[in-house]
């Protein structure tokens, strides 16, 4: 027999479906018939699957040790790469190079039990986009096992998450679930749109006034690229960004002097590049911005200025009242920022703070 008490990690789901991760190498018929013959218990009692588990409840199986360890894979790791390996494998540079640990732990902007916002830096994917990438989702799930937040013995039933995607070179705050009600209820929050996104972008001209512009958005999948039309058509999805002018400078390119603009960017729907699409559009496209601006500017900026990413900034988070919440309420009603780099300051000579 061998027993287990549910984490917090693990609380809040149903019972088959936490036993069919745990029984990784079991199909789902083993795992209600060993329920029937009482073979597996919560809390002593028979159990029907469908219980949802809170942290402390006790799971007992009855079940010969060789029988456990075949279905949950262990048995299979001296001659394959279970999932626990290959994280381990893969995630095993943090423990060689701590300067990815520091680079999580020096950038963290809020962290608690449940959830944790860091300021990504560019040059970094939010998750991977093949198997061989490393993005900060490893990065912080390497950061929660060495800080001992985390377990391997976890992770084979709950995977904690980054909640909200940026693109690889787009800098700023980016929300990660800790335990299993903070990756719900950050899900929740940017679904319903509860959460209020604030961006800073440096475009190219001189943006005078306040506006919402709209419009409709279109995917092209294989060239992972959209564009931006003022009519509906297939497959494509309305959109509606509001910005606002913070600063105004200019910039010398090639011999000739050009405008720049601060912007503070709302998003009001939320889709794949809209910001740098729609800004484009309009003939306000984001410096540093090759896929939608021009790579000729882009190239003089890279090698007489160090612009060598697009300059779009996650900036701040604002959560207001948060009344159907319960482990995000510790938020409520106030705001997160991540501090923009330092080429936002050289270029506007400004500070840039939470007000603006």
């Amino acid at each position: 027999m061998q027993e287990i008490i549910i984490s917090k990690n693990e609380a809040g789901q149903r019972f088959d479906k936490f036993l069919v991760k745990y029984f990784k190498e079991a199909g789902s018929g083993f795992i209600y018939k060993m329920l029937r013959k009482k073979n597996i218990e919560l809390n002593g009692k028979k159990a029907t699957g469908n219980e949802k588990l809170s942290q402390g409840d006790s799971v007992k199986f009855f079940m010969a040790d060789e029988t456990i360890a075949k279905f949950r894979g262990h048995i299979l790791a001296a001659n394959s790469n279970t999932p626990e390996q290959k994280h381990s494998k893969k995630s095993g540079f943090a423990k060689e190079n701590m300067n990815i640990l520091k680079l999580v732990a020096d950038n963290i902007v809020y962290e608690d039990e449940n959830v944790l916002f860091l300021n990504k830096p560019s040059g970094i994917l939010s998750q991977k986009a093949a198997p061989s990438d490393i993005s900060i989702n490893e990065m912080i799930i390497d950061y929660l096992l060495e800080k001992g937040d985390l377990t391997e013995d976890v992770l084979m039933t709950f995977k904690p998450s980054v909640c909200n995607r940026l693109d690889r070179n787009t800098t700023g705050l980016i929300s990660f679930g800790k335990s299993l009600a903070g990756l719900q209820e950050l899900s929740k929050g940017f679904k319903d749109r509860t959460f209020e996104k604030y961006y800073l972008s440096v475009v190219w001209g001189n943006v005078i006034e306040n506006k919402t512009i709209e419009g409709y958005l279109s995917k092209n999948i294989t060239k992972n690229i959209v564009s931006i039309t003022t009519k509906v058509s297939d497959n494509s999805s309305y959109i509606r960004t509001y910005y606002e002018p913070l600063s105004h400078g200019y910039i010398e390119v090639n011999g000739k002097e050009k405008s720049i603009t601060l912007l503070k960017i709302k998003l009001i729907t939320g889709k794949t590049h809209q910001i740098r699409a729609h800004l484009s559009s309009i003939g306000h496209g984001i410096l540093g911005d090759d896929k939608y601006g021009n790579k000729n500017d882009n190239t003089y900026l890279k090698s007489k200025l160090g612009i060598k990413y697009q300059m779009l900034h996650s900036w701040q988070l604002c959560f207001g009242h948060l009344t159907e919440y319960e482990v995000l309420k510790v938020l409520e009603n106030k705001s997160l920022v991540a501090k923009p780099d330092i080429m936002y300051k050289r270029l506007f000579n400004i500070d840039i703070d939470e007000s603006m």
